[in-house]
């Protein structure tokens, strides 16, 4: 089953980050990224560009509205997400509560099940 695990936290506090604190959780996540690409269960991951860079389409009444920013004010913003293929929800959970424990901000990780619209492209 894949699973996709959405990574969400305050963009203001991780941006806030030292280059050196920065570079440390990107390794302690890569550790984890690791075990599971190793193993043939990780598939691509993406680390989002800040909101700022974000633009939003709305459709609108009569044409589609083009905003500067991310879709919605929110306290977390999404950051960047894992795709899984693995057996069990309860797999899942234990890979994002593993990027959990080394990522020091207070973020959210959202585990959902993926419906794949690429057949026959690898994962991995």
């Amino acid at each position: 089953m894949l699973y996709a695990v959405l990574c969400y936290d305050a963009e203001s506090e991780v941006n806030a980050w030292s280059k050196e604190l920065d570079a440390k959780v990107m390794a302690d996540l890569a550790t984890v990224n690791q075990r599971y690409a190793e193993a043939g269960k990780l598939g691509p991951v993406a680390r989002l560009m800040p909101t700022t860079a974000a633009v939003t389409v709305r459709k609108g009444a009569t044409d589609d509205i083009v905003m500067d920013g991310p879709f919605a004010e929110t306290k977390e913003q999404f950051l960047g997400f894992f795709v899984l293929d693995v057996e069990t929800l309860e797999e899942a959970i234990t890979f994002a509560r593993e990027l959990s424990a080394v990522n020091p901000a207070n973020g959210t990780y959202e585990v959902r099940p993926l419906q794949y619209f690429n057949p026959g492209a690898p994962i991995g």
